[in-house]
């Protein structure tokens, strides 16, 4: 039986590269168990920002198509079918602003057409490329600033306590407006980084704030009629659990709570999902935002491993979906209101309309271009391999198996899978990815 094999290697320079895995009579290193199974594989996605609509939108039509057919074509791109928006505006905006007047606590004044300049064109392109409606998840960064403490859109703050119930509704009107739109919002955080101070658009809540504010938003989602998910804390794992579990102990919170989201920053404490999952094995954990700090960084490795690393890492403690931060920025890593650049996947230069496709672009292609909506995690056992690896099963019965060698010295390993053993080059610094296809033999696209 014939497996596919692609992989990238630093020390080559090289993406998507087509090898071939040998026959061999060896004993087998790694080994994977087809017939044990963990969590249930939702999708890859990323954020389509204020940030990223308006680089696009500098950009040739041209060459704005070839990017987003990049990630959300089916075939060819990276299958992108989920996405994250910003609830008004986010640091990656090209300002602050809301959806309604100063002082409207009754929202006659709301609005979400701010959003038809730049965030919803590219949505609408992004799903006719994709040929079919992404998956969205919302995030607020903060409320309206007269609805704070700190009368402040940035620096933190909270939601003033009598604000509660008029925020939820400020909510629910988003999403049935964006429900009108066209756009449907699968789910909604409680709050960007709820315990983040940040120079920029933020907001904090304590556990029991944030316990509360799930109680208020559930209530209004049911009276809306909406069936929209509510997802948790949309921070970095290290507190993951003390989160997770200081709202979820309480009844009431628990039953409307539908998962649990991660960021990537501060701490690779990967087995903090395991033990939320442990726990409350009916939460979904998602991951909603990561980015490699500090601005652009063009034709740097260690980005794209990182991405491997912290995808694999959530991945093997129950994650089940991954949505990137912006999937594409300019050559300053912005625009961002705030100076807070960051790299992105994609980079396009909006002054020479030269796009960069950065080493976490291709890194990301290497699960999600193999591993797709509804696939099951499989058991794999690396043995005494230095290497990192995550293995899947598709709807269609192909098997993916993703192997990420950061060391400095090259591997060559044997792997069995259902009873085929081959040996497969792992050069220093790369990542590779084995499809075999299922018991038809069908080729993998």
């Amino acid at each position: 039986m014939t497996w596919t094999v692609i992989q990238s290697a630093k020390e080559t320079q090289s993406f998507w590269k087509d090898i071939q895995a040998e026959e061999t009579n060896q004993t087998a290193t790694i080994r994977l168990n087809p017939e044990k199974t963990y969590q249930t594989w939702l999708g890859f996605g990323g954020a389509i920002t204020e940030a990223v609509g308006y680089t696009l939108k500098r950009l040739p039509e041209e060459e704005k198509e070839a990017i987003l057919k990049a990630y959300y074509d089916p075939k060819k791109g990276l299958g992108y079918s989920l996405g994250r928006m910003h609830i008004g505006s986010s640091d990656f905006s090209l300002g602050h602003y809301d959806y309604v007047d100063e002082e409207d606590d009754e929202l006659k004044s709301f609005s979400i057409e701010h959003e038809e300049q730049y965030v919803l064109p590219v949505v609408r392109q992004a799903e006719s490329i994709a040929g079919q409606p992404l998956t969205f998840v919302s995030s607020p960064w903060s409320p309206p600033a007269w609805m704070k403490t700190n009368n402040d859109r940035n620096h933190g703050g909270r939601l003033k306590k009598e604000y509660y119930t008029t925020w939820a509704r400020y909510v629910v009107r988003y999403l049935l407006e964006m429900k009108e739109k066209g756009v449907r919002i699968e789910a909604v955080t409680i709050q960007n980084e709820p315990q983040a101070v940040q120079v920029w658009d933020s907001c904090l809540y304590s556990i029991e704030e944030e316990t509360e504010m799930v109680k208020v938003l559930s209530r209004a989602l049911k009276d809306a009629g909406l069936d929209t998910h509510i997802v948790i804390w949309d921070h970095n794992r290290d507190l993951l659990f003390e989160r997770a579990d200081g709202v979820l102990k309480d009844p009431a919170a628990n039953e409307a709570v539908w998962g649990v989201a991660n960021h990537w920053y501060m701490s690779e404490q990967f087995e903090e999902l395991t033990k939320v999952h442990d726990k409350y094995p009916d939460k979904h954990l998602i991951f909603t935002e990561g980015c490699i700090e500090g601005g652009v960084a063009l034709g740097a490795w260690h980005t794209g491993e990182r991405y491997a690393r912290n995808i694999m890492g959530d991945m093997n403690n129950w994650l089940e979906a991954f949505i990137d931060w912006n999937i594409v920025l300019d050559e300053t890593g912005g625009p961002n209101h705030v100076g807070n650049f960051c790299d992105a996947p994609v980079i396009a230069d909006t002054q020479s309309h030269t796009t960069h496709y950065n080493s976490s672009y291709y890194y990301i292609g290497h699960f999600s271009r193999y591993i797709k909506p509804g696939a099951k995690r499989l058991d794999l056992n690396l043995g005494d391999s230095s290497l990192t690896g995550v293995a899947f099963k598709n709807p269609d019965q192909s098997i993916a198996l993703v192997l990420l060698n950061e060391g400095d010295s090259d591997e060559a390993s044997v792997l069995e899978i259902d009873s085929v053993v081959r040996k497969v080059s792992l050069p220093k610094h790369s990542i590779t990815t084995i499809i075999k296809p299922d018991d038809r033999n069908r080729e993998v696209e």
